[in-house]
């Protein structure tokens, strides 16, 4: 087993790599795809990870972790192919993605604007319009006219 290299992204300027000691990996049988050998092998793979013990991670990166999984563990199952080995690529896979995206900052907090006073008066003249367009559309009253 190899150490697990999460990509750089935001929160992560130079990546993460998480020692293979602190990844645990079980195998189980796999109720997915496998022909014959569908209840013989071993293919279905949980991986699972300690945020509250890893090594690789800051406080401040554990303390984001822990904010996304309480409970410190992240637990993945893989199972959508036939080999083991493509199961532990695709479990690792989705680690390294649930860590880059528990690891990102917060996006900033949106700022209130308000509307230009232009924009309120094109606003309140197409409404005015739009109203004069509907008021033409009534009955007409032969009494008015004549």
């Amino acid at each position: 087993m190899r150490d697990l290299h999460v990509p750089a992204g935001p929160g992560l300027p130079d990546g993460l790599v998480v020692p293979a000691a602190e990844l645990v990996e079980r195998f189980s049988r796999s109720p997915g795809p496998g022909g014959q050998s569908v209840n013989t092998s071993d293919s279905r793979v949980e991986l699972d990870f300690d945020v509250t013990t890893s090594q690789a991670l800051t406080d401040a990166q554990r303390a984001r972790a822990l904010r996304r999984w309480p409970s410190g563990r992240v637990s993945i199952a893989a199972s959508e192919h036939r080999s083991q080995h493509r199961n532990r690529v695709a479990a690792r896979e989705r680690l390294a993605d649930l860590l880059r995206q528990a690891l990102a900052p917060p996006p900033p907090s949106r700022r209130p604007t308000r509307p230009s006073r232009g924009a309120k008066e094109r606003r309140l003249k197409a409404k005015k319009q739009r109203g004069r367009t509907k008021a033409l559309r009534g009955r007409i009253d032969d009494q008015k006219s004549t």
